[in-house]
């Protein structure tokens, strides 16, 4: 063993700069500083020339101002450590404004400092990327937690579909995460969205056209997300009969950015009805969350035309009689 009444290292202030300003982003804890052998006089001095200004508790930054958001996380994550980002701030968009979340193990109890959401996870030890900066929760781990604790299946759902359709992650990375909780709130619910992004709804207004057009009415199941190429310019189509010449596209813009964009949409349904002869219909959140019944019996009268013997089927929402009942009816009127 060392001699313990040797002389003091002196402290490694050099050491202190590249931790805090190049690893950290301008972030260190009193912690980080003793291992480089500062003393609370070394650190006062620190304080006194603002070379570091207390954030939180034992964590400070390196300047006075207003911290970044990088800023925040890692101090954070040092404040309550050891600790990960998780949920929300575990994200590649994590919301600016929010308290920063960080996870803990489940067997250590944390007072949050100001700013700072604490959750004890028992997920925590293999389930931390340690390598990031800062230390987050497993992408798949965090989206769970995210959606989890999001305002509803609506907002989850779109924060699962964001995360997928910018290729971040994978479906089945997402579900194979889900398989191994078994105690979260809402687990069936978590089930349900995950199988609508399997099938390849992305994003919200796809998913209720997948639930409450198609599957409700007994319609054929269409092809999410087919790739196709008109005119030169490559697209995804949001939803493809092609056996019946049909392709559903749903437009979950408020409006057109421009006339010019509206005229681009539907310059293209023109040239993919006469290059691959497939008719093109455009749906809006009012056809689909509003009248998905009247919106059923309609793409199913348009997918008779293309050769569909199936029969639209009346959901439990449907008013008295069929739904194919009801547009005959006002056919006739």
């Amino acid at each position: 063993m060392g001699d313990s009444g040797g002389p003091k290292r002196p402290f490694d202030h050099g050491g202190m700069v590249r931790l805090r300003d190049e690893v950290q982003g301008g972030v260190i804890s009193r912690r980080q500083l003793r291992e480089l052998h500062a003393q609370d006089h070394d650190i006062r001095r620190l304080v006194r020339n603002r070379e570091l200004t207390a954030i939180h508790p034992g964590v400070y930054v390196s300047h006075t101002g207003l911290p970044t958001w990088g800023q925040r996380a890692w101090a954070a994550v040092l404040a309550c450590w050891p600790a990960a980002l998780t949920g929300r701030s575990a994200l590649p968009k994590p919301p600016e404004r929010a308290p920063i979340e960080v996870m803990v193990p489940m067997s250590r109890t944390v007072r949050a400092p100001d700013g700072v959401v604490v959750r004890r996870r028992a997920r925590f030890d293999g389930h931390v990327d340690w390598a990031a900066y800062p230390p987050r929760q497993l992408l798949a781990e965090a989206a769970i937690d995210a959606a989890v604790d999001a305002g509803g299946a609506t907002e989850a759902f779109a924060m699962l579909a964001e995360l997928i359709q910018t290729k971040v992650i994978r479906t089945v990375s997402l579900i194979e995460a889900l398989g191994h909780r078994r105690r979260i709130p809402d687990r069936q619910l978590m089930v349900e969205l995950l199988e609508d992004l399997k099938a390849g709804a992305c994003s919200v207004l796809e998913r209720e056209y997948l639930r409450r057009v198609e599957r409700a009415h007994g319609l054929p199941a269409g092809e999410r997300q087919v790739a196709d190429s008109v005119a030169g310019v490559s697209v995804e189509r949001d939803v493809t009969y092609a056996a019946y010449g049909l392709v559903v596209e749903l437009d979950g813009r408020a409006f057109h950015g421009s006339a010019a964009a509206r005229d681009a949409d539907h310059a293209r349904d023109l040239d993919a009805a006469v290059a691959h002869k497939v008719r093109t219909v455009r749906l809006t959140y009012g056809q689909v969350l509003g009248d998905p019944c009247r919106t059923a019996a309609r793409i199913g009268e348009l997918l008779g035309r293309g050769g569909w013997s199936g029969e639209v089927t009346p959901c439990p929402e449907c008013p008295a009689g069929s739904a194919d009942q009801r547009l005959d009816a006002e056919v006739a009127h």
